[in-house]
């Protein structure tokens, strides 16, 4: 049987944050704060976020009640329903943007896919993500999508039991060591670190050496289409 791979999508497979990078940037403008700069209004939208994802997870719409929140408390002039709508409308025009399959991923796909089983692990509003991926042409390489609320170690132990995974021969890939790499590792799964250049500010971390000598391998490749070299 063969072994599997467990693959991110956001970032890893089709361009994402970028879009949210852009809504951000409209954003700052329509605010149009006197003393803040975007790196500061930045700030507060990240304190927004991290409350706010405890309670109501990822996706557009909620990232556009987190701009909402931040107009609300940061707007130096008095606003009403129609300029709350506008700020919504930024993210949800997100949802409007084509789909970039990032370079190199559709071929290395089909290669892994005669090698591997794949399946698709990926955290966010389950809907959102469905569509995303029904939109991209990638879903006929997966076997299964799981899409969680959150990616930690409990849960990637818990796809392990439900799919009666091998820990040592499985992989988890993904660009974010917050989500993708750190949990696997604890979790006793292999990682593969893909770097993307706009990956999410809150998905940053730094990589914890494994402490437990159980706990799995990790690999770093420059692009997904490396993958093909090690797999």
């Amino acid at each position: 049987m063969r072994d599997w791979l467990l693959i991110d999508a956001d970032d890893t497979l089709w361009e994402n944050n970028i879009y949210f990078e852009q809504a951000f940037e409209q954003f700052v403008e329509f605010l149009d704060h006197s003393r803040l700069s975007p790196a500061e209004i930045r700030e507060v939208l990240d304190e927004i976020e991290t409350a706010n994802i405890k309670l109501h997870g990822y996706g557009c719409a909620n990232f556009g009640r987190n701009l909402q929140e931040c107009f609300r408390r940061l707007a130096e002039r008095p606003y009403g329903d129609g300029d709350l709508a506008m700020v919504l409308g930024f993210a949800g025009a997100i949802l409007e943007r084509p789909m970039e399959v990032i370079e190199g991923v559709e071929d290395t796909l089909r290669y892994l896919a005669g090698r591997r089983r794949l399946l698709l692990f990926t955290k966010g509003h389950p809907e959102e993500q469905k569509l995303k991926l029904d939109r991209s042409g990638l879903g006929r390489y997966f076997e299964d999508c799981e899409v969680v609320k959150e990616k930690d170690a409990g849960n990637y132990r818990r796809v392990v039991e439900a799919k009666n995974l091998d820990p040592e021969a499985t992989w988890m890939v993904g660009n974010s060591p917050k989500s993708d790499i750190n949990p696997a590792l604890e979790a006793g799964l292999n990682a593969v670190l893909v770097p993307h250049p706009h990956t999410w500010s809150l998905e940053k971390q730094e990589i914890v050496p494994p402490r437990d000598r159980r706990a799995g391998r990790l690999l770093i490749v420059e692009r997904f289409a490396d993958l093909q070299r090690y797999f």
